[in-house]
């Protein structure tokens, strides 16, 4: 089997109509994966991708839904299971980047409380719901569901209703690594950034929402690896999209570019590569990562 070929795979890519997410679904295409696009409200980007992706041989699909919600996240992975028959692969990209310099004690709490909706919420809410829906699948391919919820249990987790014990039960992790020796994984990639890792002044509000993001990687990780689905984050540091469209004005991107060891900015493509090849299943030992994309600029050991 070629192991650079995500055929058969179904994928679920967010903020996939612009951007690092756009990048992401392109490349995931062109390995043979079919793609659901969630975006906010993009909807002639969200069509425009619709039509790539069918152009480069694989059913894509889309839906506009707010990740800030539970309801949101759960509609958009339910639409996903529902056009393209199941999800293995789940890239969330969508997340905001607030461009003004506020210094942490004149930022008001709408600026806080919208950030942590949508980049820690959002996270947390579709992450949960396509781990969900990946261990269902499971579940339900060997008969296990059944069993699973008469003792009470989420084929998600192995978690008791009942006792409501955190992290997987004995029952769980068994069923988990049986299912894992008969079928490929599961593959979630969230899209951090340096900013978790090392902070970044004056976006406080930004830095703090990306290590949060880092630790529900390093925390999820554990409890699905017995399934056989592995959870990564991927950390750019300045990247060329609209997002940066300010700071990048009047000379800056050239001053920045100065400040990077490799010399440049990192294009959208320059993210997705490292992200599609943390969902190939080569890459089923790679979990609980976090993958420096910067250009030598914030070195982690």
């Amino acid at each position: 089997m070629d192991p650079f070929t995500l055929k058969g795979k179904r994928a679920l890519v967010t903020g996939g109509t612009r951007g690092i997410g756009a990048a992401v679904a392109r490349l995931l295409a062109r390995a043979g994966a079919d793609v659901c696009v969630g975006y906010r409200s993009r909807h002639e980007d969200a069509a425009a991708m619709r039509d790539e992706l069918t152009a480069l041989g694989v059913k894509g699909v889309s839906l506009a839904a707010d990740l800030g919600s539970s309801a949101g996240a759960k509609a958009l992975v339910e639409h996903c299971v529902r056009e393209l028959g199941g999800i293995e692969i789940l890239v969330h990209s969508a997340g905001i980047w607030p461009v003004a310099e506020v210094s942490v004690q004149n930022m008001d709490d709408e600026r806080w409380a919208r950030t942590m909706r949508e980049n820690v919420d959002a996270t947390f809410f579709v992450t949960r719901a396509a781990a969900h829906a990946m261990m269902a699948a499971r579940a339900r391919a060997t008969g296990m569901g059944g069993s699973m919820r008469a003792s009470g249990q989420t084929p998600a987790t192995g978690v008791s209703h009942v006792t409501g014990a955190a992290g997987p039960t004995a029952q769980g992790v068994a069923a988990g690594r049986t299912l894992g020796n008969r079928y490929a994984g599961g593959r979630i990639v969230l899209i951090a950034s340096t900013a978790g890792q090392r902070g970044e002044a004056f976006h406080a509000d930004y830095g703090a929402s990306k290590g949060a993001m880092i630790a529900l990687v390093k925390s999820v990780a554990v409890e699905l690896a017995p399934f056989d689905i592995t959870v990564n984050a991927v950390a750019p540091g300045w990247v060329d999209t609209d997002m940066c469209a300010e700071p990048f004005a009047n000379g800056g991107k050239e001053r920045i570019a100065a400040g990077i060891p490799v010399g440049r900015i990192a294009s959208p493509d320059d993210i997705a590569f490292p992200t599609v090849s943390l969902c190939f299943d080569g890459a089923r030992h790679i979990t609980g990562e976090i993958l420096n994309v910067n250009g030598g600029s914030v070195l982690c050991g």
